[in-house]
């Protein structure tokens, strides 16, 4: 393995490469010499470079995790695939449509593995979730609504919809996978004039249901919730909760016909337990790594693959449109 970029993901990724007991962190790349002396100390044996097609270009690598700026996801990637490396990157897979159906089509003709890092998709949280939708417990999707806000991290090249939009994008398309028809949106910009640095995103999906984010890099206290109302039973989920993270009510609605009522429908409510499944500690990171072993030695199906990730883009890009046009609904590209 080696890592591209060792800025505030990329230490992670290089952890979890090296911890991992069937990889071997062979060399990063960064073009920060003092980044790249915080590597040296934390993986002596690591070759280390600050040329990135250095590393790509090394015959001793099969695959590469790329945590770069998003905007050199394209040419990285491309250049990776091209030299016959599999490749995990950071999320977004890229910052335009154009550019993430490329990094799709040329994985496909090199015959390599192409990931994207939404992290989330491996907590136990979110794939007890997943047992829950695919086993029909919790009958039709009515809404997914997210608030996922915190004081910074201001990125200097994307805005906070391509920063924090793509997580919650991605667990809502793993969860139930049905098309998205629309997307509008609002936001501002406070401190970088350039970027919007809080954002509401709504989704109309095909079959009726609707989905919410919200986003934002300047609010007084971090929240990651996410409530998902179906039919059968509900979920939170709350990723700061230190132990209780999901819960699942077993509640609801429905209308109901009174004979002996003027107006003759009522709504009848139905209030039942709730139950805080158990759930593994283990890192999701560390089970994500795993996972992409597992995807290149040919035994699992990569649940975050570049269609995946080029889903997120065309949501993301459908978004940004609806942004530029005063929050006027825009169809999400084919």
């Amino acid at each position: 393995m080696g890592v591209a970029g060792y800025g505030y993901w990329g230490p992670n990724l290089a952890r979890n490469a090296a911890q991992n007991s069937r990889t071997e962190l062979v060399a990063i790349a960064d073009f920060n010499p003092k980044r790249l002396g915080a590597a040296r100390l934390a993986y002596p044996t690591a070759r280390l470079t600050t040329d990135v097609h250095e590393l790509l270009a090394d015959p001793s690598l099969d695959a590469v995790f790329i945590a770069t700026p998003p905007d050199t996801h394209c040419s990285l990637v491309l250049e990776a695939l091209e030299r016959g490396k599999h490749v995990l990157v950071e999320k977004p897979l890229a910052t335009n449509v154009d550019d993430a159906e490329r990094m799709v089509a040329a994985a496909r003709a090199a015959g390599r593995v192409l990931a994207v890092d939404h992290t989330y998709l491996f907590t136990s949280a979110v794939q007890k979730m997943k047992q829950y939708f695919d086993s029909g417990e919790m009958g039709d999707v009515y809404y997914y609504d997210s608030t996922r806000i915190n004081l910074g991290i201001f990125q200097s090249n994307i805005n906070v919809i391509w920063d924090l939009a793509p997580h919650d994008i991605s667990m809502m398309l793993y969860l139930f996978d049905r098309p998205v028809e629309t997307v509008s949106a609002l936001g501002a910009r406070h401190i970088d004039l350039a970027h919007e640095n809080i954002a509401y995103i709504t989704l109309q999906l095909a079959g009726g249901a609707l989905a919410h984010f919200h986003v934002n890099w300047l609010a007084p206290t971090k929240i990651r919730r996410t409530i998902i109302g179906a039919s059968r039973k509900m979920l939170v989920y709350d990723d700061i909760e230190p132990v209780e993270k999901l819960k699942v009510y077993d509640c609801g609605a429905q209308m109901v016909t009174d004979v002996e009522d003027m107006y003759g429908r009522l709504v009848e409510y139905r209030t039942g337990d709730v139950l805080a499944p158990r759930l593994d500690n283990t890192e999701a990171l560390a089970v994500e790594v795993e996972h992409f072993v597992n995807v290149v030695r040919g035994s699992a199906t990569a649940i975050s693959d570049g269609a995946l990730g080029a889903r997120v883009v065309r949501i993301i890009d459908a978004a940004q449109r609806s942004l530029q046009d005063g929050g006027v609904p825009q169809r999400v590209l084919p």
